[in-house]
């Protein structure tokens, strides 16, 4: 076996299944804020063109995907971030949702003969972290705190770090801090990129669910510098969250063509290709707005009823972007989602298990992540729950 494979951590959830082993079932019912699977409807549209073209199972697949659909996800890119120019053909890649994208692309994109370092923040997607290992590079944690404004200090990474550094993980808005990235902090990082030479590679999968503004990204600054070759800038979409498909599993990734050369080559023989209908039912979505647009408001009502009870006895606020709310917990983060779970049989995932521990210290650590995906009656529910835990503390 693969020694690189003892190096991995417990996924978070196999961690909350342990701390929840011994509780006694409960007469409430559930209610899960824990998971980040969007609950809303699939769009019908979406549904209808894979009903109308299954007879495409019988076809292999290629793995650069049909060219319509690059055509879409290129026309989306420049609308939605302003962009020049974007080449379907060389700087769009379709991929099978971004969770497979992000651990495929870090095996590609490692040179592990070379001591590698992959930058990341801290809370982080775990993927981030579990593809470094397993291309044997080692993880760099970087604390996203309310001093740092919940995203990284990049200003505080050492210009030795800045030379081992072979890759560089950001994700605006973050999961789970729902903070974004300005266009300044951006073009900064692209600046040392080109300085340190490493990649970017920036989780964009949350940037359609805002409250008030669109969240920047990072092709977008790469545009406003005059790059509209994207030079070691890649960026991971996805129509999970977007379009509230997440079983259709479908993204992209889109950037730097010399990069997606050398990926495409290696999905290749990775064997990763999207079944022709899902592409054609991606270019539907990817084509629509409006079902974004409402899916947004179902969010921003979730949050307005959930903070309006949470807002006084728990200290939360409103996310810039996202779907998750990041409070601080009055006990340990654990306790809290231990008692929660066995008090109101509502489910958080505690702080510490989306985080790791450096130098003495985890972000994550006395916070929980509540995922707002049920519906809003569920949420208000789930809301009124944890108030009531709160009453006893």
């Amino acid at each position: 076996m693969n020694p690189d494979l003892e190096r991995l951590h417990p996924y978070p959830f196999e961690k909350l299944k342990l701390l929840f082993k011994d509780l006694p079932a409960s007469d409430k019912s559930p209610i899960a804020l824990s998971i980040g699977e969007p609950k809303h409807a699939s769009p019908d549209f979406v549904q209808q063109v894979l009903r109308d073209n299954s007879a495409l199972l019988s076809r292999y697949p290629t793995t650069a995907g049909i060219t319509e659909l690059s055509d879409a996800i290129a026309t989306w890119l420049k609308r939605r971030f302003h962009l020049n120019s974007v080449d379907a053909s060389s700087q769009v890649l379709p991929v099978n949702g971004t969770r497979e994208a992000l651990f495929a692309f870090t095996q590609a994109v490692i040179d592990r003969q070379r001591q590698p370092l992959v930058l990341m923040p801290n809370p982080f997607y775990q993927i981030y972290e579990g593809a470094t290992l397993l291309a044997g590079g080692e993880p760099m944690y970087l604390p996203c705190t309310d001093d740092t404004g919940l995203q990284p200090d990049f200003d505080a990474v050492s210009e030795d770090t800045w030379i081992r550094t072979q890759l560089l993980f950001i994700c605006t808005p973050g999961n789970p801090t729902g903070a974004t990235l300005t266009k300044a902090q951006l073009k900064a990082l692209i600046q040392l990129a080109d300085k340190y030479d490493f990649v970017i590679a920036s989780d964009e999968c949350y940037s359609e669910i805002y409250r008030d503004k669109p969240p920047a990204g990072l092709l977008q600054a790469c545009a406003e510098l005059g790059r509209d070759d994207y030079r070691r800038c890649v960026v991971f979409h996805s129509l999970s969250k977007r379009s509230n498909l997440p079983g259709l599993r479908s993204g992209f990734v889109a950037g730097d063509s010399e990069i997606l050369k050398g990926f495409l080559r290696y999905r290749t023989y990775h064997g990763c290709a999207m079944p022709i209908h899902h592409q054609l039912a991606s270019i539907a979505a990817w084509n629509d707005e409006s079902h974004v647009e409402k899916n947004r408001a179902l969010y921003r009502e979730k949050f307005d009823a959930v903070l309006d009870i949470l807002g006084g006895p728990l200290k939360v606020s409103a996310p810039a972007a996202g779907f998750y709310l990041w409070p601080k917990t009055p006990i340990s983060d654990e306790e809290f989602a231990r008692r929660l779970q066995a008090e109101q049989n509502v489910t958080v995932l505690p702080g510490r298990y989306l985080s790791r521990t450096v130098n003495g210290k985890n972000p994550g650590k006395n916070r929980v992540r509540m995922a707002l995906v049920a519906p809003l009656e569920e949420c208000v529910e789930g809301a009124k729950r944890i108030k009531a835990l709160l009453d006893t503390l």
